[in-house]
């Protein structure tokens, strides 16, 4: 578990595994024609929305926030492929689930992804307990059915930060949830690895953890620490043999979301 944690394996074939292809268009790539994180997210998203859908549970269980999302780029997926996007439940509990999504390109390259969802009230804006069917549906491709949340990440400090910038909130940002959209944290990924191409070099994982919503207005800063290799048990043993950086998403005081970014 933690940072380090192996993905689970597709089960392929799977009659329960939602199996989806669409092109990868202009928009979702970088100027050397990779698809980018943020453009990964709004897929993960939508492919979420379209399995509620064709599971049937769109009307009764149409609002979900996401927690945590872990995307692993393990080998650049390249403008004109088209996308095989296949996810899955690979953990429940009562009122969230962790969400599998992995991303092949048709002429090479993956990206793997896990989300943890939380299924959330209409009336009261609260985590609210998934109907008995709809886990039924989940726990074909998962024998996990006590998912339980534990942060991986913690705040950087702005007094020992290597670097803070100022990231504007854009009327484009917002969702209709009135809140910064999650992929737009991935922008923040991407500014970050324009700035340092060597990470590119070998297969990335990325994680962020979100705390609280961004709003229009908000005065949001990127705060950037630098934990060399040797000094990051903190983030479990697996990883203290190599750097991870770390991005605290903060408005004032508050911590927004977490980031952390490391060579797998």
């Amino acid at each position: 578990m933690g940072l380090s944690k192996a993905m689970m394996p597709v089960p392929d074939p799977h009659p329960d595994v939602f199996d989806v292809e669409w092109p990868l268009r202009v928009a979702d790539v970088d100027r050397e024609g990779r698809l980018k994180f943020d453009a990964a997210t709004r897929h993960i998203q939508d492919v979420g929305s379209d399995q509620l859908r064709e599971m049937g549970f769109e009307e009764t269980h149409p609002l979900w926030i996401v927690r945590r999302t872990m995307i692993d780029l393990i080998e650049p997926i390249l403008f004109k492929d088209m996308l095989r996007m296949r996810r899955w439940c690979s953990g429940t509990s009562n009122r969230w689930c962790d969400m599998r999504v992995r991303i092949d390109g048709r002429k090479g390259g993956l990206m793997e992804s896990e989300a943890f969802w939380i299924n959330i009230n209409r009336e009261t804006q609260g985590p609210a307990r998934i109907s008995d069917d709809f886990l039924s549906g989940l726990h074909r491709t998962t024998d996990v059915n006590r998912l339980r949340w534990k942060a991986y990440l913690k705040a950087g400090s702005r007094e020992d930060a290597e670097h803070v910038r100022e990231y504007p909130v854009r009327t484009s940002d917002i969702d209709i949830f009135d809140h910064m959209n999650n992929s737009v944290y991935w922008s923040v990924i991407e500014d970050f690895l324009y700035a340092h191409p060597e990470l590119m070099a070998a297969p990335l994982r990325v994680t962020i953890e979100h705390d609280l919503p961004v709003a229009l207005g908000d005065r949001l800063e990127i705060i950037r620490h630098v934990h060399p290799a040797g000094s990051t048990e903190q983030f479990g043993a697996d990883l203290s043999d190599r750097t991870v950086t770390t991005l605290t998403y903060a408005v004032g005081d508050e911590t927004k979301a977490v980031a952390a970014i490391f060579p797998l």
